[in-house]
């Protein structure tokens, strides 16, 4: 059987792990055991369950108010079971009494008589993780409630000393922790816990059809990694009222320069469609792409499992399978599909350990930490050249199609003019092709890791301008 990573936790974690109970998973981990032998008893061929904890502390402030603040705790557990090609799952937050065992015997009931799936299997055991790096990802101090509102209040207090900021739309600060527990029947035994912390604000400007809103957030594992609140109030202030008085702009193709706030966007486009489960449904433009240079030969696409302090780390997958860093574009190239195990078996390939899961669904493929690695240039120096173009602050809407890789969304942010930055534009729509879109992409050399999804500065070439 492999070891828990919470196992390996210092002396000085595991004795604040024994004061607040809430770091400890071996209750969790008992239980998620006892719901495998149950199903072996009542004759599953094999199982595996998941438990999943979660604690989280929010409050929202208006008007140097708390208009809220809320606490929740919740353990849930799922159960999977297989027999022969058949599988069904089960869920529950009730585990007292003979639960185990009954839930144990309605997931054997359910999945005798679904139907035959000839792709569902546990992972190989060959494949499972054998070590568990530590990837920094509890924070040992958990904020008070007094915290959080103070950070909230400071935020708020920032954003409004803006001059020109009418109101606020709301600040707000959280912290919480996330774990998971994993146990198949085939012998791996694993967790996870995962701390986070958050500061956004809301802010308002102008008066009647004019008014404009923008904000800021961060977010990290640790809060020694969070923006200052003030800064981050400061800044929701500033971009709000770089957007008042918006101009629409007449129709036409121009270069398009996307902030990083939404250059992630187009990552996450990508990732979407070279996701295994569309690609087995043949619901993705990328379908017939693997292998294919999609992009310039200097663009790379990275998915980071491992990365300290990541806010999606993980050192296993949700079937228990090692996970690594890949390159899901490199040199310009598509070189991989996101699968877990059924997507795998079923494009005859082999799993790449990003199954997801919660506790009421089976796995299926997902992204960990996403970067588009920055260029050479500057900002400044990408956008030099443009005589007329469009820079991104904001997009609204879904309207991307994974399946043709037809895009178009509405959006706003700053007309450029002989490389700068001029008036605010809202009310237009940019629309291209996907295709088109990945093979001028241009990124810039800014990228900070902020998000799960991470991009720096992105000049795009050609796109369509839907205006007045």
């Amino acid at each position: 059987m492999i070891s828990s990573p919470t196992e390996a936790l210092s002396p000085i974690k595991r004795s604040k792990q024994s004061a607040s109970g809430l770091l400890d998973q071996s209750a969790l981990s008992d239980l998620a055991q006892r719901l495998v032998d149950a199903a072996k008893r009542a004759g599953a061929d094999a199982a595996d369950a998941v438990a999943v904890r979660s604690v989280s502390q929010g409050v929202e402030v208006r008007d140097g108010k708390v208009e809220e603040s809320e606490r929740s705790e919740g353990d849930d557990v799922g159960l999977r079971v297989f027999v022969g090609k058949r599988q069904a799952v089960v869920s529950t937050s009730d585990t007292s009494g003979d639960n185990v065992a009954k839930l144990a015997e309605r997931a054997v009931a359910m999945a005798k008589v679904a139907p035959d799936d000839e792709f569902i299997s546990l992972a190989d055991p060959a494949l499972f993780a054998k070590s568990f790096p530590d990837l920094d990802l509890l924070d040992p101090v958990a904020p008070s409630v007094a915290e959080l509102e103070r950070r909230a209040h400071e935020a708020e207090a920032a954003s409004l000393a803006v001059k020109g900021v009418a109101k606020s739309g709301g600040a707000s600060a959280s912290a919480g922790i996330g774990g998971m527990v994993l146990v198949t029947s085939t012998g791996f035994h694993g967790s996870y816990l995962r701390s986070s912390q958050g500061i956004s604000m809301t802010a308002i400007a102008g008066e009647g059809t004019g008014m404009e809103r923008d904000y800021d957030f961060t977010s990290a594992i640790h809060a020694s990694d969070l923006a200052p609140s003030v800064s981050v109030g400061r800044r929701a202030g500033e971009r709000t009222i770089a957007r008042l008085n918006p101009r629409k702009v007449a129709t036409c193709k121009v270069p398009v320069v996307f902030d990083p706030r939404v250059a992630n966007s187009l990552v996450g486009h990508l990732v979407g469609a070279a996701n295994g489960a569309a690609i087995a449904r043949k619901t993705s433009f990328l379908k017939d792409r693997l292998g294919e240079q999609l992009f310039d030969k200097s663009i790379r696409i990275i998915d980071d499992p491992l990365r300290v302090r990541g806010l999606r780390s993980q050192s296993f997958d949700a079937e228990g399978v090692a996970v690594k860093k890949t390159a899901i574009v490199d040199g310009g190239v598509l070189t991989t599909w996101l699968l877990d195990t059924a997507t795998a078996r079923e494009l005859n390939m082999k799993t790449t350990g990003h199954a997801h899961r919660g506790v009421s669904s089976p796995p299926s493929p997902g992204a960990y930490n996403l970067h588009l690695e920055p260029g050479q240039q500057t900002p400044a120096e990408l956008m030099s050249d443009i005589k007329e173009g469009f820079y991104v602050t904001d997009l609204i809407g879904s309207g991307v199609n994974g399946v043709t890789g037809d895009y178009s969304r509405g959006a706003a942010g700053f007309w450029i003019e002989n490389g700068e930055l001029t008036y605010a534009v809202s009310e237009v729509t940019i629309a291209g092709h996907l295709f088109d879109i990945f093979r001028s992409m241009n990124p810039a050399n800014d990228l900070e890791f902020k998000y799960g999804v991470n991009a720096p500065t992105v000049r795009i070439e050609g796109l369509t301008i839907a205006g007045r």
